[in-house]
């Protein structure tokens, strides 16, 4: 392959092997390319601020090529990048913000809601009125439903990410639904 346009045919599993096997920057390029826009629109889902979700994204990006010899390949190459912007995000919110989830959880008040409560199928929800209720849960929350919902990540592989048990992750996953089943009710009362 001699131009830059041919590696866009090639898997990102081949790109990985070519770059640890060549140590050639070209093949992390075309990963870049392919990715970076993905993990800065991430960031900005939990930054709200471009200039801030841009930085982090490049550094992201750099964090992936170095730790690059780290990817086993169980899952794949997206789903280990996905793991790692929603951990980046987290540590800096955690560092910036002081959003300790544990200490925030007892903090706020949850009813009980049984596991059968669900959401009225005939109710329509907006994707953009779920954006605005996952707004409202701990960053935290809105990453562990995140990444099981939209990225598909194992359990195993939130609680790497997160760095928490397994056991936690369910836990927390469990909150995480029924206090956003909590809020969706709360508004739709309030309608």
């Amino acid at each position: 392959m001699n131009s830059t346009a041919e590696f866009f045919l090639v898997s990102d599993e081949d790109l990985i092997f070519r770059i640890l096997k060549e140590k050639d920057k070209v093949h992390f390029k075309v990963l870049y390319e392919r990715y970076y826009g993905k993990v800065l629109n991430k960031c900005y889902a939990f930054l709200k601020n471009r200039d801030l979700s841009a930085e982090l994204a490049t550094d992201i990006m750099a964090r992936a090529f170095e730790k690059l010899d780290t990817f086993k390949g169980n899952s794949s190459f997206s789903t280990w990048l996905y793991a790692i912007t929603y951990n980046n995000c987290i540590d800096y919110l955690r560092e910036k913000k002081k959003l300790h989830y544990p200490e925030w959880n007892r903090k706020q008040e949850l009813p009980d809601i049984s596991d059968s409560e669900e959401v009225d199928e005939s109710d329509k929800i907006s994707y953009e009125f779920l954006v605005e209720l996952m707004e409202k849960l701990h960053t935290e929350e809105k990453a562990l439903l995140l990444m099981k919902y939209q990225d598909e990540l194992s359990l195993k592989q939130i609680s790497e990410s997160m760095r928490i048990t397994e056991s936690a992750v369910k836990m927390r996953l469990k909150r995480a639904k029924t206090r956003l089943l909590y809020l969706y009710k709360s508004s739709i009362k309030d309608e």
